[in-house]
């Protein structure tokens, strides 16, 4: 997607790995946002800190900051402070105040960001590329934390012109000191904390690192007051003359430095020069929580990158040392995935919320296992604990990272479950401290039992489900468990009539079709898992109790038009049971609160949504999905939002179109109190229901609802790369990419050495796809189907191509092989697979 002008406006795009923090790349090539210091930093600057590029012309310097136009906050920002912010102008230390190019260009294909610059007064038009690496099945190397630039100047003058790029970065400590160093022949500059143990929370250190033969670095700016320092900076930088060595003998406070490198280049030529901003804040600690008790757990981790790299200096080096081998890699991915053949919309939802992945809501603990905030606030984590029911959602790391999607399996099974099988839907940190005693909750402990399932089919690791069934099924029977005080099902029949805590903060009372998928996907997973161990005593009681519940909700939960939620709100005697009618009754109205009751709830179907995903079947009855799809798009999909009353937070307003958590149709009571957020357009549930009506060959309206979304992350208005809901950088909107394979027919079921396609287009289409282990694409071309593996090996012994109704010849790693195909399954002996499979239609 390309940005110019407005639409630049908003952009902040995360350049970091997973669990190390990020520095946002802005819409006009500024740096913001400084979250690298373990919490977010939302609309922080780093002093200083910029690149800039200088021209020497006719003896003359001619010197630019690598920005363009800023688009907004020309009077100031509200800070509610002196002597800066609102009335004071922008911040000088967004160096707008400086010449600039007049013209740029962002084009953002997460989770490589290319800028484009030219001015006419300028002899170059100049070309930044940002990113940081992004390998699917390979946590390890999307895991640096580092920002990595390649700036390429295109002379476009007449004559061989010397170029310099200077990038600049302030030391953000407030005992500060500058070395610069060489390494390996590479030149850095090391900003480090002087005050500071290497074991306190608070020491760091930061590098910037070149690979460029002719580099002149500065390590301290001038010393001084008020402007003292940028003055003499661009004083230094903007002559004919190399940028002047600078060095003190004593700590400073907050000292700028920077790195300069030359390049010549000849008429109509590029070259290109490539810097790496790299960091190092090494211990963690939980900030957050104020009521730990430190006796019993030491409140102190290192982060993953921290046992890998170091200092800075070191990641840098291995960065510049592997720049090819990892951009290379991203850029495979990068296409890959933008050459999907589904709409652009698609694409865009995608791959843009992939970057909630290396933001601040994500952590790595010291072993590398994953841990994630629901979003964040401006300056801290929102909502701990890597929470059940919100990352259900979340489709990207199961596929991309399996190996980080498992670990967040191991730490809740071994951490967050107690004997009984009770779940405690947020991890506790640090790890090791005892669960809260906070009730459990519905949607997030069924999600478990169905993600097991998704880990399992997605990686074929039969050890890794062996050793976590005995608590898979304590965690499915703690529904109808005589120690679940919420009494889920409590008589076992299969139908969920409890008191229901769930994904939007309250609880429910009685079946809804909303829960009770959830408990019915949960029973189907875990009796194939059952079936699949030998466990088959536990596999025919989890699969008779699915199919009472699935026909009593077939009965009883629609309504002919939808699914509803089964409840009587004037009993109060349904809260009393709970003696929850304090929290629960209406007394004015004298009904229960909180309840979707006849409600149309955007998640209405959302476990028939998983079930679509990984394989599992029907939940629900399919007429009666169907219906209830046509009528959710009729009312919870509103065209415009400027006739719709929303007393919640505001996510979509004015003429924007959106779906909303659940709709009343006219004619149907509406509680005087619904269910929380009601009228809200949160994007993981808008993409969640996205999803299930592609599934259901609903396209055109599926791609409705998602680009309904995406045009409210215009740019303009909202920035691309950070949806959110709770927070920034919000985890549920990774429900987008579950577009992906949704859309591309992608099976996949690793125990039985399979994967397959039936993509939505059945002529020609092109996908990603990826398993743990491997990633590559399928490319369906007229006669002819190709699975190739850009990465990885996987073990296979029959593909699906259900599409197809007779196949010729197939080719596996070129070497024509034996093959029977029966059902729209190609059937061979096991294979280990490395380059490709090329199938004769």
């Amino acid at each position: 997607m390309k940005y110019t002008g407005d639409f630049t406006k908003e952009i902040s795009f995360p350049l970091g790995g997973i669990g190390t923090g990020s520095i946002g790349l802005g819409g006009n090539g500024r740096l913001m946002d400084w979250e690298i210091f373990n919490r977010p930093s939302k609309g922080s600057i780093n002093g200083y800190s910029h690149f800039a590029i200088k021209a020497v012309k006719d003896n003359k310097p001619i010197t630019y900051i690598l920005n363009g136009d800023i688009q907004k906050d020309y009077v100031g920002q509200y800070k509610q402070s002196t002597f800066t912010g609102y009335g004071f102008g922008p911040e000088s230390q967004k160096m707008c105040g400086f010449p600039h190019f007049k013209y740029m260009e962002f084009d953002g294909e997460f989770p490589i960001a290319t800028l484009k610059f030219k001015d006419d007064k300028f002899p170059a038009e100049v070309k930044m590329t940002a990113f940081n690496p992004f390998i699917p099945c390979d946590s390890k190397n999307s895991s640096i934390p580092a920002a990595f630039f390649e700036i390429e100047v295109n002379n476009t003058s007449d004559e061989t012109l010397k170029y310099q790029i200077a990038f600049s970065a302030a030391n953000p400590y407030q005992v500060s000191l500058n070395k610069s160093e060489t390494k390996n022949g590479y030149h850095l500059l090391t900003f480090e904390n002087a005050s500071d143990d290497k074991n306190s929370f608070e020491y760091g250190d930061l590098t910037i690192a070149t690979d460029c033969k002719d580099t002149y670095i500065q390590e301290y700016w001038y010393r001084g007051g008020w402007q003292d320092s940028i003055v003499t900076f661009w004083n230094d930088f903007n002559n004919t003359e190399n940028l002047k060595e600078r060095t003190y003998s004593s700590c400073g406070r907050l000292d700028t430095g920077t790195v300069a490198a030359e390049i010549e280049v000849s008429p109509q030529k590029t070259k290109k020069v490539r810097f790496i901003l790299s960091w190092n804040v090494p211990n963690n600690y939980n900030y957050w929580d104020k009521n730990l008790d430190e006796s019993n757990c030491r409140n102190q981790w290192k982060n993953y990158y921290a046992t890998i790299f170091e200092n800075s200096a070191s990641s840098a080096v291995y960065s510049l040392q592997n720049w090819d081998s990892l951009y290379n890699r991203t850029l495979r991915f990068k296409n890959a995935l933008h050459s999907t053949s589904v709409p652009d919309a698609v694409i865009d939802a995608a791959a843009s919320n992939l970057s909630v992945l290396k933001s601040p809501t994500v952590l790595r603990l010291e072993d590398g296992s994953f841990y994630g905030w629901e979003g964040v606030h401006e300056k801290e984590g929102s909502c701990a604990g890597t929470c059940q029911h919100v990352w259900n959602y979340a489709y990207a790391l199961c596929f991309l990272f399996p190996d980080l999607e498992r670990s967040v399996r191991d730490l809740e099974f071994k951490y967050s479950t107690d004997e009984d099988g009770r779940m405690g839907f947020r991890l506790m940190l640090p790890i090791g401290r005892k669960m809260t005693n906070f009730r459990a909750c519905i949607d997030g402990q069924m999600g478990a039992v169905i993600k097991c399932y998704r880990e399992w089919k997605i990686s074929g690791d039969k050890k890794w489900l062996e050793d976590k069934w005995d608590k898979i099924k304590k965690v499915l029977e703690y529904a109808w468990s005589d120690k679940n005080p919420d009494e889920w099902d409590f008589d076992k029949d299969g139908v969920l009539e409890g008191r229901q805590h769930h994904t939007l903060d309250m609880e429910l009372f009685g079946p809804s079709s909303w829960l009770e998928g959830m408990y019915l996907a949960a029973l189907k997973s875990a009796a194939e898992m059952g079936e699949y161990l030998g466990d088959n005593e536990k596999a025919r009681e989890y699969r008779e109790l699915f199919n009472k519940g699935y026909n009593w909700t077939k009965e009883n939960l629609f309504n002919g038009r939808y699914f509803f939620q089964k409840i009587d709100i004037k009993d109060k005697n349904i809260t009393d049971r709970f003696s929850a009618s304090g929290t629960y009754w209406n007394d004015e109205a004298r009904e229960i609160k909180y309840q979707i009751a006849d409600g149309s709830s955007i998640d209405q179907m959302l476990a028939q949504w998983h079930a679509d995903i990984i394989g599992l079947g029907d939940i629900f009855d399919r007429k009666q999905v169907y219906t209830a799809l046509e009528e959710m798009m009729k009312n919870n999909y509103k065209n415009c939002m400027r006739d719709f009353a929303n007393p919640w937070r505001v996510f979509s307003l004015n003429d924007e179109s959106g779906t909303v958590i659940c709709d009343y149709p006219d004619g149907v009571n509406k509680p005087k109190i619904p269910i929380p957020y009601c009228e809200e357009t949160m994007t993981g549930f808008e993409y969640s229901f996205a999803g299930l009506l592609c599934s259901r060959n609903m396209v055109k309206d599926g791609v409705k609802v998602a680009s309904s979304v995406r045009e409210r992350f215009n740019g303009k208005k909202r920035n691309p790369w950070n949806e959110f809901e709770c927070g920034s950088n919000y985890a549920r909107s990774m429900a987008s990419y579950a577009l992906i394979p949704i859309l591309s027919g992608f099976e996949f079921d690793l125990p039985n050495k399979y994967i397959g396609f039936k993509p939505y287009l059945t002529d020609k289409f092109r996908s990603f796809w990826s398993v743990d282990g491997a990633w590559g694409e399928f490319v369906l071309d007229n006669n002819k189907a190709v699975v190739s593996i850009t990465e990885g090996e996987i073990l296979l012994s029959s593909l699906g191509l259900k599409i197809c109704s007779s196949i010729s010849s197939l080719k596996i790693d070129e070497i024509g092989v034996d093959f029977k195909f029966e059902n729209g399954i190609i059937h061979f002996e096991e294979t280990k697979i490395s380059q490709n499979m090329e199938i004769i239609l």
